[in-house]
């Protein structure tokens, strides 16, 4: 994973909307990257439903999020349409940013991760998930979120 405490790398990719989202227009906003391995998948269905039904946590504590995978724009549409994901969902279907993020796994997926950028972009925090088949509950997200 990327280290605490480096320049976190501005990138741009499409929304489910198809729309080009750049890192650089949070600046001066917390943002949470949240890496998975793709929509639809029961794990990271209920991570992202756990962060859902979660978001005021975030909000409360003036954190952006947006969700990334190499599953297509519209695959994140139908995804974030049928479980009401209030957060935006990015493609990054050439897995670049997750690797510049050092966020893929051994057999060359996006591993289960998440990075908090500061205001100012700086990384805060890494960290990812050895196993995919787990992900880290709401309440120890937000327990190292605060200890950064």
């Amino acid at each position: 994973m990327i280290a605490t405490g480096t320049p976190a790398p501005d990138f741009t990719l499409p929304d489910s909307e198809g729309r080009m989202v750049s890192l650089s227009s949070f600046r001066g906003k917390k943002v949470l990257l949240v890496f998975y391995p793709g929509d639809d998948t029961p794990v990271c269905t209920a991570q992202l439903c756990d962060y859902r039904n979660n978001v005021s946590e975030f909000t409360r504590r003036g954190i952006e999020v947006l969700g990334l995978s190499a599953d297509s724009s519209e695959s994140h549409k139908s995804f974030a349409g049928r479980h009401q994901l209030p957060f935006t969902l990015l493609s990054d279907s050439e897995k670049e940013v997750a690797t510049a993020y050092g966020a893929i796994g051994f057999l060359g997926m996006s591993q289960r991760a998440y990075v908090l950028i500061d205001e100012e972009g700086t990384v805060q925090l890494a960290y990812s998930d050895f196993l995919p088949i787990t992900y880290q509950p709401m309440k120890d997200l937000l327990l190292k979120i605060d200890e950064a």
